[in-house]
């Protein structure tokens, strides 16, 4: 699928900062689609190059024109998602973003943030999972409280014994877990959180100008990572509950945990990809909030002269003072 501008026929993107289609050539505002059959090779309808297309790919780009494609039939049926957050955060503030995060960095590559290759950062909808849950949690535990005091010469010590319980029901709405085997799920756990009043039906023109992905296994592939979060959070709170104990020691932790729902969401992220001393460097930013996952690269080079301008600055300062201490003696 591609949107195209109906008074001059260039590629149409979302504009983040409109909140709305916009043809870069010309301003324009309606557009109409173009779509194109399912294949795992297409051709670029600006240009003509063969497109490869990953098997998860809904979005992409043409390398050589630059042009956005929608793939249609992997936004349609079972694979359209429910819902979707659009980008607040566009690309340009994406880089400064990344520039403030990494200003104090001062052994990274002199090109790590330059112009030039932060015109690598591209938008990317990440196929999530959001899964609502009716929680019962029931928590045992062996308790002591103990009590110290002094009369006259001797030292009392007082140790009272209880049995802990605690049930606890809880409500969890939109729990997320990627879909995407290519994005690493720990990083995808360090971005959250995502504002979820920001979910919106889903329009395929918010793709338009970004990449994504479709799920790549079913719903019930990654609900065991939705249940560990809840499983975490109902824990932390009951432990909340429990104050005043000199000791508590766990004898039962059980989890009811019943799926009220599940939807498909596609989420925003930007990616910017760095390559230094032959390492793929790979930093994300949340496309909704602006908080940034990733480790600067370090350079070798600026190390070592550091290292040495700093060296050759202490000896010259010995020097210097050896210097007065002859004229003073």
């Amino acid at each position: 699928m591609k949107f195209e501008c109906m008074q001059c026929g260039g590629n149409m993107l979302y504009s983040l900062e409109a909140r709305k289609m916009v043809c870069p050539n010309c301003g324009g505002e309606d557009c109409y689609e173009i779509n194109k059959s399912e294949s795992t090779t297409m051709l670029c309808p600006s240009c003509g190059t063969p497109i490869e297309t990953g098997e998860f790919t809904s979005a992409t780009k043409c390398k050589s024109c630059g042009n956005y494609l929608i793939l249609d039939e992997r936004v349609e049926g079972d694979k359209k998602p429910n819902m979707i957050i659009p980008f607040r955060i566009w690309k340009r503030s994406a880089g400064k973003i990344l520039e403030q995060a990494f200003k104090k960095n001062i052994f990274t590559p002199m090109s790590f943030l330059s112009t030039k290759t932060l015109e690598k950062i591209e938008g990317y909808y990440v196929p999530f999972f959001l899964y609502d849950y009716d929680v019962k949690s029931t928590f045992v535990a062996d308790a002591t409280k103990v009590r110290t005091w002094r009369t006259g010469d001797y030292r009392y010590t007082e140790t009272s014994y209880y049995e802990v319980v605690r049930k606890m029901s809880a409500s969890y709405d939109n729990v997320p877990a990627d879909a995407s085997k290519g994005m690493p799920d720990d990083v995808m756990d360090l971005i959250e959180p995502y504002s979820y009043s920001g979910l919106m039906d889903f329009d395929p023109k918010y793709l338009s100008g970004f990449l994504g992905e479709v799920y790549n296994k079913p719903a019930e592939a990654y609900e065991y990572r939705a249940n560990d979060k809840v499983k975490e959070s109902s824990y932390s709170l009951i432990q909340e509950s429990i104050q005043g104990f000199s000791t508590v020691r766990k004898k039962e932790y059980t989890n009811d945990i019943k799926n009220k729902n599940t939807d498909f969401a596609l989420l925003p992220v930007w990616i910017y990809d760095y390559s230094w001393g032959g390492k793929v460097y790979r930093f994300y930013v949340n496309g909704q909030s602006g908080k940034v996952v990733g480790t600067a690269p370090v350079s070798k080079l600026k190390v070592l002269l550091y290292t040495l301008v700093s060296g050759g600055f202490v000896y010259l300062g010995v020097k210097l003072l050896c210097a007065i201490l002859e004229v003073g003696l």
